[in-house]
């Protein structure tokens, strides 16, 4: 066998979300693989945190970052034009540079990653000759709803949310239609198209890593792999691969306030709470959070960012990872003297990973985005889940109703306001009762399980060896 080292593009679409996912892998294949790893990220115009990224990426020397810089698409979109689209707007005005990078390259690339937003790439892929990969940074159960879509597409009329049964999913639990995805909410919209074409593009790769991991998700990992009616509409061929759980590494060089501040608390006393770079409540919802964790009078850190009330994902392109220290003037009044002693209300930003991993941490109120969620149980810390946009509603409904380690609210935040006594009563269960104990020894199995899987000689550990083969026979 060749022995000499494989160069790996990965290319990442716009927003912390896609690129932190990216990042990972390939820090993953260039440590524990011996790859040479080149990522092409494209950037959004606004957030700082990106170029902190690149610059703390590219001192480790391990991995190479080429930031793609976004091209105006103001003339292409309107304020109604929901963020999947503007992605896939974004991702489609990038190909020309994207191209251009890789061609400059004195190494061409053994193959190409890219990631959910990224399957325009295909003919590029094409074009040089090179093997060509989806990284599906969320759950196998999500990707089984994009294979599956554009059979649904056909068999079933009118709006999916107006539907009175489930959707069925061959091998796979049944979706509900109030947790569909948001591009899947209307199909007269141009994201649903979007959505439905991005979908299509993923059955002409070589291959399909999966964030996620055989024992979370075995059932819907082999229904993938051999449902007939799945299989219908991938190539049959198609190889699947689990490599997850992927997460950011615990880095704590300097020990900041809120990790000074938690230092301090009991162990598994403390609730998290942080709704991701791109979500934000609105005004009238923050006010019955904040009153909702003083009456609970259980210890919290909470990641404000200002509201917004416009869409659950309006901040997603616009999210930056400035430490400003607002004056909290959409706080209640008195909220922050009244609870001092009882809490820690961090602007904008805080270390998640440090957080999540830190022995005080007991809870995590999240919106479901797929990597918290996989930082949140690679930690063993169960949830309060607070689905906000995009495929989070169906993460909520797997972490709740599948795999038993978070509670939700009684309805939707996305359909109706969570009073303040609902958010006193969840947190008071998942920190203080009984309920709450038999919810955190189900994701501390997890937690094993993660491990396991990552090992030597574990599922996902197996499953990247046979991607790196795959790639190096080709």
């Amino acid at each position: 066998m060749d022995n000499t080292q494989l160069h790996v593009a990965i290319v990442s679409s716009p927003g912390m979300g896609h690129l932190i996912p990216i990042l990972v892998l390939g820090n993953r294949l260039a440590t524990h693989h011996n790859i040479k790893i080149t990522i092409l990220a494209i950037t959004t115009t606004s957030s700082s945190s990106e170029i902190d990224f690149f610059k703390k990426f590219n001192e480790k020397k391990t991995i190479k970052i080429i930031p793609i810089p976004s091209v105006d698409i103001s003339h292409l979109i309107d304020s109604t034009t929901k963020v999947i689209t503007q992605i896939r707007l974004l991702v489609r005005e990038a190909l020309p540079r994207i191209r251009s990078g890789i061609a400059s390259m004195k190494h061409r690339p053994n193959a190409l990653i890219v990631d959910i937003f990224g399957t325009q790439m295909l003919p590029i892929g094409e074009e040089f000759n090179i093997p060509k990969y989806v990284f599906h940074t969320s759950t196998a159960w999500l990707l089984a709803v994009f294979i599956y879509l554009q059979v649904l597409d056909q068999e079933i009329e009118g709006e999916y949310v107006d539907l009175k049964q489930p959707l069925e999913i061959p091998g796979c639990k049944a979706l509900q239609p109030d947790d569909v995805t948001d591009p899947m909410m209307d199909r007269s919209d141009q994201h649903y198209h979007e959505y439905l074409k991005l979908t299509m593009e993923y059955t002409c790769f070589d291959g399909i890593l999966i964030n996620t991991w055989e024992d979370l998700e075995g059932e819907t990992i082999k229904a993938l792999r051999s449902n007939e009616k799945l299989q219908s509409v991938l190539k049959a061929s198609l190889p699947i691969y689990p490599i997850g759980p992927l997460r950011r590494t615990t880095e704590i060089t300097e020990r900041d306030e809120v990790i000074q501040w938690l230092d301090k608390q009991n162990y598994e006393s403390i609730l998290f709470v942080s709704f991701g770079s791109g979500g934000a409540l609105s005004s009238q919802q923050m006010i019955e959070l904040a009153w909702g964790l003083e009456l609970s009078q259980q210890k919290f850190v909470w990641v404000v960012r200002p509201p917004s009330d416009g869409d659950a994902d309006s901040a997603y392109l616009n999210s930056n990872g400035n430490h400003s220290h607002g004056t909290f003037e959409y706080l209640p009044e008195g909220f922050l003297t009244r609870t001092k002693d009882m809490g820690l209300v961090v602007p904008m930003w805080a270390k998640q990973v440090e957080i999540l991993s830190h022995s005080s941490v007991g809870g995590f109120m999240s919106h479901c985005g797929w990597s918290s969620t996989i930082e949140s149980l690679t930690n063993g810390i169960p949830m309060i889940a607070w689905p906000l946009h995009a495929e989070q509603k169906m993460n909520a409904a797997m972490l709740t109703e599948e795999l038993g380690v978070a509670i939700r609210p009684a309805v939707l935040p996305t359909k109706k306001l969570v009073k303040r006594e609902e958010i006193q009563g969840m947190v008071r269960i998942l920190m203080d009762t009984k309920d709450g104990k038999s919810i955190r020894e189900k994701a501390k199995k997890l937690q094993v399980s993660a491990e396991n899987a990552l090992s030597e000689g574990g599922s996902s550990y197996n499953s990247m060896c046979e991607l790196v083969k795959d790639i190096r026979t080709k």
